[in-house]
């Protein structure tokens, strides 16, 4: 008999590692990544196997921060670890779908992220397997490998301190393939970028070769919103992320009657429940799903799962700073989910000055990427490079 997989050692890394521009939008403005990553260590006879998962709390969206998640994990999760002897991949996978996204009332999706990522890699690397095969013990009709990776495009995103900046990186973009195009909406401004950004991708925008969404994080109120439109519609944004807060959910399908631009739901989007209200309601035409905001790669399928099955459009999403950890996750997202229309993330060292894998993965020409090789994440971690980029000493959990 299969002897039973358990973790011998824990050990949190948070990360601090410098970017090489600087992002602002309505809720916060960032120059330094911030991911946290978990590494689980194997008992025997497993012992040469760790796994590992990353996570980038934003009190904005789900209320976590660097400090509560990586308190929650050593003394909430923890406990849940010390009961984890799967003898399969299928136990594993169940034992990892009953994980609490909720635990005394808070909502713990980041910290619950970094877990479920660290145990399916760490049970895929034991037991032979890929992340995207959670979909065989999965109800989710349709999803199985190899989804849409072969044809998903990651997105570009309009970035430059200059007018003339912005142009150039722009360009830089577009010469290297890329096609979609985000830019953030809701800041001081907003407007004058958004008509450069238009200048430089006009050609591409009127052919259908390329296309331009906006952003707003939750920085409008009704009025506000319904006052942007004429100019985003004129520069040809074709969608609307998050145009306002949470608690404005039920002013989204007037709002949709008013424009040409599809809303995209992302702050507003965080459990499965969400999902479903926002599918009741109408009015929003694409979910966007990130693995850290939703806590994990099995509720991002499950959302998945239920935004196709009603009609609406799937963004796989990313949150500024992530790693290859969180960029292999989004790869084994592609390599189960049928169809998106978008995708964020994957930039790398295109993005960061350093990275936490002997070898970065992230897009090439085209906006495409290739699945990295191997079981669980396929990816090697360098614990050299998790100890030099950490903000605070790291401290191990010994079982």
């Amino acid at each position: 008999m299969t002897a039973p997989l358990r973790i011998r050692r824990v050990q949190v890394f948070p990360l601090a590692i410098p970017m090489r521009f600087r992002f602002e939008h309505a809720a916060a403005t960032r120059a330094v990544a911030d991911p946290i990553v978990l590494q689980l260590a194997a008992e025997a006879p497993y012992t040469q196997h760790v796994g590992y998962g990353e996570t980038l709390p934003r009190r904005y969206v789900t209320g976590e921060t660097v400090e509560t998640v990586r308190d929650d994990i050593a003394e909430l999760f923890v406990p849940h670890l010390l009961e984890f002897r799967p003898r399969s991949f299928a136990e594993a996978v169940q034992f990892v779908h009953e994980l609490p996204t909720w635990i005394d009332g808070r909502l713990v999706n980041a910290a619950r992220c970094a877990v479920e990522l660290a145990l399916l890699d760490l049970a895929g690397r034991v037991f032979r397997r890929r992340l995207s095969d959670v979909t065989g013990w999965l109800d989710l009709p349709g999803f199985e490998s190899p989804g849409c990776l072969a044809a998903a495009h990651y997105s570009g995103i309009v970035v430059g301190g200059t007018p003339r900046k912005l142009a150039a990186l722009l360009r830089l973009q577009r010469c290297y393939g890329l096609r979609d195009f985000k830019i953030k909406v809701a800041i001081e401004g907003w407007e004058s970028r958004l008509e450069q950004a238009h200048g430089v991708l006009r050609n591409g925008l009127e052919r259908g070769a390329a296309t331009l969404r906006a952003d707003a994080n939750s920085g409008w109120n009704p009025e506000q919103a319904r006052a942007a439109l004429p100019t985003l519609e004129r520069f040809g944004v074709s969608a609307l992320e998050q145009p306002l807060p949470a608690s404005e959910n039920a002013r989204l399908p007037a709002l949709a009657k008013e424009t040409r631009c599809d809303l995209i739901a992302d702050e507003s989007l965080l459990t499965v429940e969400d999902a479903e209200e926002l599918i009741e309601a109408g009015g929003v035409r694409v979910l966007n799903i990130r693995i850290a905001k939703n806590g994990g790669l099995l509720p991002a399928l499950r959302i998945a799962r239920r935004a196709l099955a009603a009609g609406l459009d799937v963004q796989l999403g990313c949150l500024v700073g992530e790693t290859s950890i969180l960029t292999a996750a989004g790869v084994a997202f592609l390599e189960a989910c049928p169809q998106v229309r978008f995708v964020e993330g994957a930039f790398g060292r295109f993005l960061l000055r350093a990275d936490v894998t002997h070898r970065p993965l992230r897009f090439g020409r085209g906006g495409r990427i290739r699945r990295p090789p191997g079981f669980g994440l396929g990816i090697e971690v360098s614990e050299d490079a998790l100890r030099r980029l950490a903000a605070t000493p790291v401290q191990p959990i010994n079982f």
